[in-house]
């Protein structure tokens, strides 16, 4: 009868901690990562936030507008130089019916994100579920660059930044958004899902992803149970390489499908570069 008793109040302390704790314990991750014959500012300081999933729903989606607000904050402490935002901004296209255009709310939060070489995005399955222009645009109001298989120059740098479309739903390209970097360019490349790396091209840079959360149930020496993506369970989190390219795949902040996280707790990344041999 003991052992009974014993396994209940293991299960439930597990669930309040999975539930309740964990899903809003925010890890901030300083990460550095070396690019040889790097051309960019020495010590480039790039924030990494990803998977938001916004929601008026604080029990069973966790990220308020005013949680995240203070995440806001978080990250504009740590002075990051750029900011990538690697989608899913919003929870889900039902997640909110009360609101008329909660991507202007979300576009509110997020554009007091505060960076001298600019903020930048990428749309996600679940933005492209709710309304994928409506959320682009808000953004860009907000004077967050939107990139769909495009890439830009960051000011100020010889660097270019590269946004890739969103796996899932069908609008992958890399290769046609690397095409549009010069020849021997160096690069920030986002992508939503981590899938498309299995297609991008050789860059030099630093190449960022999201949407798996890292599973959100991580099991001790095995991993991730499940990832909604066509990339290996292993790419669930954390750095990635595949052939020439390095890749790191954020847990994200926000929570999907269950309002659940084990043994992966969400996160934002501060990932310095520097140059030198790897």
């Amino acid at each position: 009868m003991r052992w009974r008793l014993a396994v209940l109040a293991l299960l439930a302390m597990g669930l309040v901690w999975s539930v309740g704790i964990e899903p809003r314990w925010v890890a901030q991750r300083h990460l550095q990562h070396t690019v040889a014959s790097w051309q960019g500012p020495p010590g480039l300081k790039v924030a990494v936030a990803s998977d938001w999933h916004f929601t008026r729903r604080p029990f069973w989606r966790v990220m308020t507008a005013e949680r995240a607000r203070g995440i806001v904050a978080e990250i504009n402490a740590a002075k990051p130089d750029v900011v990538l935002l690697p989608g899913d901004l919003i929870a889900s296209q039902n997640d909110d019916p009360d609101i008329a255009k909660p991507e202007d709310e979300i576009a509110t939060v997020l554009g007091e994100l505060r960076a001298p070489l600019g903020v930048y995005a990428v749309l996600g399955n679940h933005d492209w579920w709710h309304d994928a222009p409506a959320i682009a645009a808000a953004l860009r109001k907000k004077g967050i660059a939107v990139l769909e298989n495009d890439a830009v120059p960051l000011e100020g740098t010889s660097l270019w930044v590269v946004g890739i479309g969103d796996d899932y739903t069908g609008h992958s390209q890399p290769r046609k958004a690397i095409a549009k970097l010069p020849a021997d360019a160096q690069a920030l490349v986002l992508m939503h899902d981590p899938a498309s790396l299995l297609e991008l091209p050789a860059i030099t840079g630093l190449a960022v992803a999201g949407h798996t959360h890292g599973g959100q149930v991580s099991i001790p020496f095995y991993g991730a149970l499940a990832l909604p993506t066509a990339a290996p369970r292993q790419w669930a989190h954390g750095w990635i390489d595949h052939g020439p390219n390095r890749m790191y795949v954020t847990s994200g902040l926000g929570v999907s499908i269950f309002p659940v996280r084990f043994n992966m707790r969400p996160e934002w990344a501060l990932i310095t570069i520097n140059g030198g041999t790897k």
